[in-house]
């Protein structure tokens, strides 16, 4: 019983020696100056939102993930690009019903 309590602690106290030394070695990778207050690396265009724009979408990350409010701005801008878009869509099918 004993014995491999031992054996235990002596693991426990190696993988706490790795983990150390990993975390001295490699660190937590590169790491970017923190932001303001209030500012945020999320852009978009004014209008004509395309697929590279999306894809280029970066988000701040916070303790548990993205940022919530930057998340929720861009969905709502993606949300009124893809209604005027519709809208637009709906607004050239008319057009060409009536000229027929």
């Amino acid at each position: 019983m004993t014995t491999a309590l031992i054996y235990l602690v002596v693991m426990l106290l190696v993988a706490a020696v790795v983990f150390l030394l990993a975390a001295v070695v490699f660190g937590r990778g590169e790491e970017l100056a923190p932001l303001p207050p209030g500012s945020s690396p999320t852009r978009l265009p004014a209008e004509d939102i395309t697929a590279e724009d999306v894809d280029a979408v970066r988000y701040q990350l916070v303790l548990r993930g993205y940022k919530m409010s930057e998340v929720d701005w861009v969905m709502r801008r993606l949300g009124v690009e893809i209604d005027e878009l519709r809208a637009r869509v709906a607004e050239l099918e008319a057009e060409r019903e009536g000229a027929r």
